[in-house]
């Protein structure tokens, strides 16, 4: 096990002493730590197996793994060494001090707000446990309403096998409000069971058959084609609705039965706890809920939907575009719940949904820049990131999860976003026109403007079907997608530096292979070929004149990469090179050779020369952050250049004023190519002049 997935996370945790607590949600591990500054998040980063590592406010720390992460918890919580953090980290308590327990309160709060924030906490913990069944529920109803379509069944709702096949997504959604109370009352350290059982009282036959007695008297909501009864309850009038599927209920429920449920601890003995706890929180908030925090919790759903319905028939482009350009920021953040809350409601009441429709745009587009990832890690041969973006992808189109891709990928890659967004907004275009031309027909005869579903699905593939005017809703999400994707594949996702580090990288791992072919006893120059042919490519021509030096591209004094204060750099990771602190404003080309990338900062430039040598010019640390003021760049990409040509013109007092340092750096990014790559330091040169050897 030493070598295992489970305890290599656990190791870079911290070990397991330093786990309070461990969950998981659909994608992630979520740890609670005793001292999160013991979290190794490099080795996490890249470790085989894991997507990202998120740190939290306070000592929490998230660790993506994707769909599998069921099983990566279950081989963590069976680990030798974790047998005594097994029950904290099960339950989410264990034997903690007050100040413990009031600690890790604290240290929920994300923002400046911890009362909001620990509000978005408790509705996210009220649903994630019930993801998978709500996600296999979407499944069959896709697959379902697709064999109709095909006339492979018949759509009769008469047939025994029908009503059976019904049945089982069905009870997910009518008992969901049991699966709510019981999350939500776990969250808030209350039994459980009790808050299962509380909410199970309202959807009893005997309380659903209230509606029919003689004494109840019942009007019809035209609006949204609903019956609200009224029943003469010992003398008190009582508002009966169907609760079947209502998830705001159960979410005020618990809040009120936490109060009385902590309350009666502090005056019931602990002896008798155990029975009249439960035996008044029953009867206590049992009544509560039936008379006031049922009808409260339906009103204010009801209110919810229709003030959303209205949004949606009256300003359905801005509903549309907005849904899909907010849902980038709600996600990472845990602030999309409300919405998949109201989603649920309105199928309750208004016997659909048309929040789904934009908001499977967005997914989508999220998939849609993954898919372009992808693309680039196949092209650059970049292993680890098309491993990671191969089950990102495959989450995402088959399972409508965009967790792997946001903590795997987009969230590293702040450039994901910026063509991502475009994707989004233009599929929440594309829905809005479509759905206002070709309006949906519920199942009650009335028209609505948009997309819409009766049934809560995942955004994936596989529950395309489930939606009303599916083929607008497929051609919107197909939209999202490609523009999405194009987009990447056009632009990248990575900064000049990040694209650099990662072609350094694929050939350091191409010499290794070459080396182990070698010490197999295979031939110097076959391996020599197979080198040239799999990846490098780095001879020249045999016209291209032959580069042996790189010049200073400014003038000023010339440090070593150590000495230049960026970690990256000075690894090496980017290849040998030197640091060069400027006295001078005019960066010059280096080499003469064909510019592969020109940040659009201008503060990096990538050159490639006839011969294959790729340089890396950085000016600048961190002067990417200045976007571009202070930068006046003389080039455009893919131009051809020659040695002294202008690259730049900085204004490096601006970057000192910015607190940046001027130290511009020089790499020979394919320094594993040649044989040897030696920086002449120590010295004062002028633009121009020799300051790397190359030896092939």
């Amino acid at each position: 096990m030493a070598d295992s997935l489970a305890s290599q996370i656990i190791t870079a945790i911290g070990g397991p002493e330093n786990v309070r607590s461990l969950t998981h949600c659909a994608t992630r591990l979520r740890f609670e730590l005793a001292d999160a500054s013991k979290v190794d998040q490099n080795a996490l980063e890249h470790m085989k197996g894991v997507l990202g590592a998120v740190p939290q406010s306070g000592d929490r720390f998230q660790v993506v793994i994707g769909g599998g992460v069921a099983t990566v918890y279950e081989n963590i919580m069976h680990l030798p060494e974790m047998a005594n953090a097994g029950a904290a980290s099960a339950s989410g308590e264990g034997q903690k001090s007050n100040a413990d327990v009031k600690a890790e309160a604290r240290s929920k709060a994300r923002g400046k707000v911890a009362w909001l924030d620990s509000f978005f906490e408790y509705l996210a913990d009220s649903f994630r446990p019930i993801l998978g069944v709500l996600l296999g529920a979407s499944i069959i109803i896709a697959l379902v309403n697709l064999l109709i379509s095909l006339n492979v069944i018949p759509n009769d709702e008469a047939s025994a096998g029908w009503v059976f096949i019904k049945a089982i997504w069905k009870g997910v959604f009518y008992f969901l409000p049991i699966m709510v109370a019981y999350n939500a009352a776990k969250k808030l350290k209350v039994d459980p069971w009790l808050g299962g059982a509380i909410m199970a009282i309202l959807m009893t036959p005997q309380f659903t058959s209230l509606m029919d007695a003689k004494t109840t008297t019942c009007v019809e909501n035209a609006a949204l084609g609903t019956k609200s009864c009224t029943a003469n309850i010992f003398g008190i009038p009582m508002a009966l609705s169907d609760y079947s599927g209502n998830v705001f209920v159960p979410l005020l429920m618990a809040a009120v039965l936490a109060l009385v449920y902590h309350g009666l601890k502090k005056i019931i003995p602990e002896s008798v706890q155990l029975v009249f706890v439960p035996f008044f929180c029953m009867i206590i908030v049992g009544a509560l809920t039936a008379f006031i925090i049922g009808p409260i919790g339906v009103w204010v759903g009801n209110g919810l939907g229709v003030g959303l319905a209205w949004m949606n028939t009256h300003a359905p482009f801005i509903f549309a575009i907005i849904i899909p350009l907010l849902y980038p920021f709600l996600v990472p953040l845990g602030l999309h719940w409300p919405l998949n809350a109201l989603m649920l409601m309105n199928i309750q009441t208004l016997g659909y949904d048309f929040i789904q429709g934009p908001m499977g745009v967005w997914n989508f587009a999220c998939f849609g820049a993954t898919a372009g990832v992808l693309f680039i890690a196949v092209r650059d041969k970049d292993k680890d990131m098309r491993q990671t973006a191969l089950g990102a992808l495959a989450a995402g189109l088959l399972g409508g999860v965009s967790e792997p891709s946001l903590y795997g990928i987009h969230l590293r890659y702040k450039l994901v976003y910026k063509r991502m967004l475009v994707g989004c907004g233009l599929g929440g275009v594309v829905i809005a026109v479509l759905g206002w031309l070709f309006p949906s027909v519920t199942a009650a005869g009335q028209t609505v403007h948009g997309v819409t579903t009766t049934a809560f699905a995942f955004t994936s593939l596989l529950t395309i079907p489930v939606f009303n005017q599916m083929w607008v809703y497929a051609v919107s999400i197909a939209v999202s997608f490609l523009t999405s994707f194009l987009l990447i594949i056009t632009f990248d996702y990575r900064t000049p530096e990040q694209k650099a580090e990662v072609l350094a990288r694929a050939a350091a791992n191409q010499k290794t292979a070459v080396s182990s072919v070698e010490a197999k006893g295979v031939a110097p120059a076959a391996a020599t070929a197979t080198a040239t042919v799999a990846a490098t490519k780095t001879e020249a021509p045999a016209a291209a004149a032959t580069t042996t030096v790189v010049n200073a591209p400014v003038a000023g004094h010339v440090i070593s990469l150590d000495e230049t204060g960026d970690p990256v750099f000075a690894s090496r990771a980017l290849g040998e090179g030197v640091g060069i602190q400027p006295a001078d404003s005019t960066v010059v080309a280096p080499v003469s050779g064909v510019l592969q990338t020109v940040a659009e900062t201008g503060h990096a430039f990538g050159i490639k020369t006839d011969d294959g040598v790729e340089v890396l010019v950085h000016v600048g640390i961190d002067t990417v952050k200045m976007n571009g003021e202070g930068f006046d760049v003389k080039v455009k990409a893919n131009e051809h250049v020659n040695a002294g040509d202008n690259l730049v013109v900085v204004d490096f007092d601006k970057v000192k004023e910015a607190g940046y340092s001027t130290t511009t750096l020089m790499t020979v990014l394919n320094t594993v190519a040649f044989a040897s790559v030696t920086p002449k330091t120590d010295v004062d040169v002028k633009a121009g002049e020799s300051v790397i050897d190359i030896q092939r």
